[in-house]
């Protein structure tokens, strides 16, 4: 699940560098942040929000079964994370300004998308460390000025116990195969993959067994989540439709590469049928996520902004109707994932980094009358 915030660092144009000393500065700078900027007064839905880190970029965090720890991607140098790499922690670790959470991934190559699996002992995530210990080269800044995201073809998804070593190589197959999450009843695995020439979304069991191609209309269809009672599948897609477009869409992916700047949300029954557009909003709308009732998703967009940012987070009833504004940030918020008791939110924001680059874990209750 490729992270929208280098997106909306490109458009911002941030244009320092940190260094030691530079580092030292910005976080002196986030100490004297006001710390009503974790919290907007229109967040009606969040109470008690609380940072859970302060530097680097942190993203897609998802909690265990039991809702006592949290993993997620993490690119921070001081932890010794040069890409994204996975990191394991309680979620009422509030220490992590000061101590480095438990490394699960190999730390080689680039991780992405890691997932709890059930009984808590296990997670899923995708690695390119198999083709290369070193981070893989970043996309160079096109002559066209196309924001383009990598698929790298040497991503596959493996399993890791919690002190980090691999237990499973779940995927083989030639090119990318990557954005893994786990059913909440604990039966099945969603993911992205290139095996058909195109990025379509398949099934497969806890073990890797019967494989099954969910999507097949042309474009990107990917970071699918299911229900909570495990029918259906919720996921961001970008569906080339004018000649130029598909010819496009076909000569980036040739390159390895894809435009991220236009999706929209379609949801489906496990099985594939059913499939139906839920936003028509424009702009880039994506990391949904189901809200306990499944009868609504959470998701971050850039429908309503002049500039492609903010991203904020929105709600919409899974019949598309109803459509709310959940988060108010000036900048970035994205990758909310509700607990599995529904009780909590956890997302990754821009809010209170001191004007830096920094994308934070923030966590928070939510609160609403589900009945």
């Amino acid at each position: 699940m490729k992270r929208f915030y280098y997106l909306v660092l490109f458009l911002f144009l941030f244009s320092f560098a940190c260094n030691n000393s530079t580092q030292n500065n910005i976080n002196t700078n986030i100490d004297n942040v006001n710390r009503e900027l974790i919290h907007y007064n229109q967040e009606k839905y969040l109470k008690n929000i609380k940072q859970l880190t302060y530097e680097g970029d942190n993203a897609e965090a998802y909690w265990s079964f039991d809702d006592s720890k949290l993993v997620f991607q993490v690119k921070n140098s001081n932890w010794g994370a040069n890409c994204d790499q996975i990191f394991i922690t309680d979620t009422n670790n509030y220490s992590m300004r000061n101590e480095i959470p438990d490394l699960i991934s190999t730390g080689f190559g680039r991780t992405t998308c890691s997932y709890f699996l059930p009984g808590d002992t296990t997670v899923l995530y995708a690695s390119t460390h198999l083709s290369d210990s070193l981070c893989p080269p970043e996309p160079k800044r096109r002559d066209d000025g196309k924001y383009v995201w990598p698929i790298y073809s040497s991503f596959d998804i493996f399993i890791s116990d919690l002190k980090g070593n691999i237990v499973q190589q779940l995927t083989n197959e030639d090119g990318y195969d990557a954005e893994a999450t786990v059913s909440p009843i604990g039966d099945k695995i969603v993911f992205t993959s290139m095996r058909s020439g195109d990025l379509e979304l398949y099934t497969c069991d806890l073990n890797g067994n019967n494989v099954f191609q969910v999507t097949n209309e042309l474009g990107y269809d990917g970071g699918a989540f299911f229900s909570n009672d495990g029918k259906k599948i919720i996921f961001r897609a970008s569906r080339p439709k004018t000649v130029e477009q598909r010819t496009e869409y076909k000569q980036l992916l040739s390159e390895g590469l894809v435009k991220p700047t236009e999706m929209e949300l379609y949801i489906c029954n496990v099985d594939g049928t059913g499939l139906q557009q839920l936003t028509f909003l424009g702009g880039a709308n994506w990391a949904p996520f189901f809200h306990p009732s499944d009868e609504k998703v959470i998701f971050s967009s850039n429908h309503n902004s002049k500039k492609g940012f903010p991203f904020n987070l929105f709600m919409i009833d899974i019949n598309g109707e109803n459509l709310e504004q959940i988060t108010y940030d000036t900048v970035f918020d994205a990758f909310p994932v509700f607990s599995n008791d529904g009780k909590k939110l956890v997302f990754s924001s821009n809010r209170n980094n001191g004007g830096t680059r920094y994308t934070n874990l923030f966590i928070a209750d939510w609160v609403e009358d589900l009945n």
